[in-house]
Order: structure tokens, then sequence, then C-alpha cells
């Protein structure tokens, strides 16, 4: 008779065998037997969405936690909407550009489109829901299917999405202007519909975002087809930099944009930078001074359990993993281990910029660096694999309780060249501080230890600008991550840059740092 060990170990491999790419996270009743469901929503593997319809989940997850919901959103919305109308559906063209601009953010309300369709709303967990709308789909030719989810193409999805989406999400929009090479596609379908109106609106965004060319065309040959065009700007504010138009990722786009978009709140809200100082070696040893604050604050920020004093023994050398079985075995031995080497190299690196290397060449360079140093002792011990040292990540990674969805792996490599161009061409050094911690979080390229070097890289940051070394206390994490929130799902970097416009005052007034336990 099998054990219940044995037994769980049945339903995972069932379990397992439903979450094929091609199945997605989405699991129906009819998909599983009932013993094998009740067994692992008993044991945490399985939660219920709606009736008749699961997802996988963690056991060590907090009951009500979103985690699992919001990594699962996208691919058990295209399972459930394709159970339910086959082919027949597609996405908003709203929502469509938003995908199309690399903006995988968990909306509050997903809007599909359906001859299928019957006007209703769907209520999802975590105050999420699907409205399905019965209209027309776009033609086959106007139609795309990315990552499962079938889409209005980006030109289609230019013409019917609402004058109000301009305004609304300008960001999303801007980004995939950008990638348009010619005005030929969306003249083929506004002349063949006759719109004379959206025709307009389109030449005065394109003007908009510096693409004089298209936005002429679109204009010249309207009137030559006999048609009165009135050019419109449908945007509420006009880009301060001149945008690439060679750049054809949505997601170089979207970085660039965020960054222009961001730039002018952070430098009105953060104290004037004291200037890079001239006494290197009583920086220094403030920096070194705050080791123990530092790492005690990060890691516990991270769910490491860690005191001053297993601290104190990395620091001393005191930590032998071949002697001590505690330091072998313990995953927070290794974390502490990590960060001491990881802010060894730090400090290198701030010396550097205050010996006047330029700040983002240094931190495109070294990054790498602290992130093979956090996590080599682990690797030492065998609790991560030599290949997990080899760089960024090759899979998705999902943010705990986060609705912003960082970009997929391929985005990566696009996006994180155009983030050290922005941070070395930056005049500023707040915002070298600011955007420099939140892209790179937004980013999101490592699958472990993105916090730690984000926190990192902002204060080689502050270095640039002579700010004082700041920690951020393990009792503000709520407010740190909900601001983090707010600037990756609402493009509000406000309440982030006030939060560290705060800790920084302090630093500078000579408030100590925060206290350790």
């Amino acid at each position: 008779m099998a054990t219940p060990s044995e037994k769980l170990a049945q339903s995972l491999e069932v379990l397992g065998s439903l979450q094929l790419p091609v199945r997605g996270a989405a699991i129906r009743v009819k998909d599983i037997s009932r013993t094998h469901r009740e067994r692992l929503l008993a044991n945490g593997f399985l939660q219920q969405v709606i009736k008749g319809w699961y997802i996988p989940s963690r056991p060590d997850e907090v009951a009500g936690e979103s985690t699992a919901w919001y990594a699962s959103f996208w691919s058990f919305c295209s399972a459930y909407l394709n159970e339910r109308f086959g082919s027949d559906w597609c996405l908003s063209p709203e929502q469509s550009l938003s995908f199309h601009a690399g903006n995988r953010t968990v909306p509050r309300q997903l809007v599909v489109r359906s001859s299928k369709a019957r006007n209703k709303i769907t209520s999802l967990p975590h105050h999420t829901s699907v409205l399905d709308i019965r209209a027309a789909l776009p033609a086959p030719n106007d139609r795309e299917v990315r990552e499962e989810l079938r889409l209005f193409s980006p030109e289609a999805a230019l013409i019917a999405s609402s004058p109000r989406s301009f305004s609304s999400h300008p960001t999303d929009v801007r980004a995939v202007l950008l990638t348009i090479r010619d005005a030929s596609p969306l003249l083929a379908r506004l002349l063949e519909g006759g719109h004379t109106t959206i025709a307009g609106r389109l030449a005065g965004a394109f003007r908009n975002c510096g693409r004089e060319r298209i936005a002429d065309d679109i204009l010249k040959t309207m009137l030559s087809a006999g048609y009165d065009v009135r050019e419109r700007d449908p945007f509420t504010d006009k880009p301060s930099l001149l945008l690439s138009t060679r750049e054809r990722s949505p997601y170089v786009n979207r970085i660039q944009l965020l960054w222009q978009k961001m730039r002018e709140p952070v430098i009105a809200i953060f104290p004037q930078p004291p200037g890079v100082p001239r006494r290197v070696e009583a920086y220094m040893k403030r920096v070194n001074d705050a080791y123990v604050t530092d790492a005690y604050h990060s890691l516990s920020i991270e769910g490491y359990r860690v005191t001053p004093e297993l601290i104190e023994r990395v620091r001393s050398g005191g930590w032998n993993p071949e002697a001590n079985q505690e330091d072998r075995e313990q995953r927070n031995a290794m974390a502490a281990r990590g960060y001491w080497q990881a802010y060894q190299a730090v400090q290198q690196s701030i010396r550097n910029v205050l010996a006047g290397e330029n700040p983002g060449d240094v931190a495109d360079s070294d990054h790498g660096t602290w992130y093979r140093e956090l996590f080599a002792p682990s690797v030492a011990v065998g609790l991560l694999k030599p290949a997990d040292l080899a760089g960024y990540r090759n899979a998705q990674v999902y943010i705990r309780k986060s609705m912003h969805v960082p970009l997929n792996s391929e985005a990566v490599r696009d996006a994180l060249p155009a983030f050290f161009d922005l941070l070395r061409q930056e005049e500023s050094a707040a915002v070298r501080v600011v955007l420099g911690h939140f892209l790179f979080v937004y980013i999101h390229p490592y699958m472990d230890g993105n916090g730690r070097i984000g926190r990192f890289l902002m204060n080689v940051m502050m270095a640039s600008g002579g700010y004082p070394w700041t920690v951020i206390p393990v009792s503000e994490r709520n407010t740190y991550m909900q601001a983090l929130e707010r600037a990756s799902v609402h493009e509000d970097i406000m309440p982030f840059a006030e939060f560290l416009a705060g800790l920084v005052r302090k630093g500078i007034a000579g408030e100590p740092l925060p206290e350790v336990p």
C-alpha cells in the first residue's frame, strides 16, 4: 500500500504532465481526477480560480497571497478563452497595444472581443476580471497570436484604439508608434475604411514622437485620395528628448520612454547632490562602516534570517563551511557570505566612480561581478549549480505579490544595454540614483538577487553625486515595495522618489543609520 508521500508524489507527476507548454497554467476540472485534485489542493500545490478551473501553486505561499495568480494570469486567460470561444476571440485594441509595447502588467480587467460573447464580467482572484464584449473581430490579416494570446496587429490596434488611450497610456502607444517603419501598412487600412478622423489623430501622434515623415505621408496620401484630413495631436504632453526612430524593440522604446517621463519629477523631488567628496578615504570609511547595518537590512528585506553575529562572523573570517556544520547547511549563512563578498566589489566600484569614471560605465562593467560574488558561496557548498553564475536569466521570473511581470528573457538582452546607455548619459545624479534602482529591478535581469543588486547600484550612483551611503530599513519594507509597485504598474515614480529622498535627507543631515536589533 502506497504511503501518503508516495500518493502525493503520484499526484505531483499528474500535475507536472498538465503543465506542459501547450496546456499552460490553467487546469480544467475534467483534466484531473477528483482524488488527485483534492490531494493537491489539500497540500497547497493547486488552487481554484473559478468553478471548474485551477492553477498550480506553491505550498509555502501564505493563504490569500497573489503571487501564483499573477504568475499564471496570462496563460490562464489564454486557455480559458480558448475553451470558451475557440479561435473566435481577441484582446481589445487598447490591450493589444499594451502587449505589443512589452507591457505584461496584469490588468484589473482584461477586455476581450468575440462574436460569441455575452457582454459579461467574469470575476477572477485578487480583484481582477475578464470582460467579454460581443463585437466583430478584426480581419484575419489584422490579427496576430503572441504568447498564445490573440491580438490586433500593431497597425490595426493603433487605428481601432480609442482617442483616450493615447492620453491614458502614452508610454504603451508611443512604444508601438516608434516601431512602425513607414506609413504604408497604416495607409492601406485608413484608405480602405475612409478613416479621416483617425488619420488626423495618427498623423498628430507620429509628429508628437518626432516621426515627421510618417505624419506627412499620412496627410499627403489621404489628401491625394480626396480625403480632407485635419491633424490633431492626441497626446497631452510632448517628449522633451529626441526619441530614436530606428529602434525596433518595443522593450527598448519602453525603457527609454519611462526614463524620459520620470526624470523631471525625480529632479524636482530629490535634494541637491552635495558633490563628489574631496576626502575620498573619509567617504569610503563611512561606506565600510555601514556594512553590518546594510547587510542586515538588505538581506532581511529579501526574507533571509540573519543576525549581527552571523554578519560579524562572516566579516571577521570566522565563517567556515568546512569545519562548521551550521555554516555549511544554512542558506542564510551563504547569503551573508555572498553579501560580504559583493560589498567588497561594490566598494571598489565606488572608488572608481570617485576617481572620475563614468558611473554608468562602472555599473555596466561591474554589476556582473556583484552578482557572481553574491552567489559564489552558494555554488561552493552545492546549494546552486555553477551554471547559475552564468549571467542573465533564460526563463521568465515573477515578483512576489506584484502585478508587474518583468520582461521576458529575450527582451532583457535588448533592454539592459539601453538602460546602461541611459545611465551613462544622464547628467543628474538624483536621476541615476532613483531610476537606476527602479529600472534595474523593473527589468529584473537575474533569477535572484535583483533587489540586492538594485540597492548596490543605487548606492554606487549615490556616490556619483556625493550622497551618503543609504540603507533602506527593513521596517520600511512595505512602503518601499509599494512605491516600486506604483512605479512599475502605474508609471508613477513620485512615491519611490519621495521615499528615497527622505532617507537621503536624513543621511545628509548626519542622522545615524537604521538600528540593527
